[in-house]
């Protein structure tokens, strides 16, 4: 089925998705899903073609990939894996984002992206481990953080700075006497 919408000057072609290629993109989602520790929610209405595929290739390198699913046929996939949380109460032109590695690292690379692409926004986020749904807010903020290896590294540097005190101040006392 093919309607044409006319407006001046413009002419727009909505298309309907065949089954065949509904029944594809399920497969395909639900195969994303099956590999996936967590989902992530993206609004990326307004964003370029090129940064989308910038953006895909980021999540890529990090084990997360970037479908864009219409939101009846997430809820079909959802409903298939036994996933309680409802798609269609998001907002604006959804992009989900199966996270195979760590969420937190996924999480940041979305936050960067967003903060330098004004129109890209996270909606939320759930935990396919816990079942559980994730807010916007909680999302955004451990999107904020730093990445893990750099939190380590500042967690290493807090404990090893007072031991080398403590070995100067040892070594120093030991040639004094």
């Amino acid at each position: 089925m093919i309607r044409v919408l006319r407006m001046a000057p413009q002419l727009f072609i909505f298309m309907a998705i065949r089954k065949e290629k509904k029944e594809e993109i399920i497969k395909i989602g639900t195969e994303d899903l099956d590999k996936s520790k967590a989902l992530i929610f993206t609004d990326f209405s307004g964003t370029s073609v090129s940064d989308i595929d910038k953006l895909r290739a980021d999540l890529r390198s990090i084990g997360s990939r970037l479908r864009v699913i219409k939101k009846r046929l997430l809820s079909v996939i959802f409903k298939n894996k036994e996933v309680i949380y409802e798609p269609k109460e998001l907002v604006g032109e959804v992009g989900t984002v199966f996270v195979g590695g760590d969420l937190s690292e996924t999480a940041g690379a979305l936050y960067r992206f967003a903060q330098d692409k004004e129109s890209f926004k996270l909606l939320g986020a759930y935990d396919l481990e816990q079942r559980q749904a994730i807010s916007a807010e909680m999302i955004n903020t451990l999107g904020s953080l730093p990445p893990r290896k750099e939190l380590l590294g500042q967690l290493v540097g807090a404990v090893v700075g007072p031991l080398r005190a403590l070995v100067y101040i040892l070594s120093v006392k030991s040639k004094q006497s």
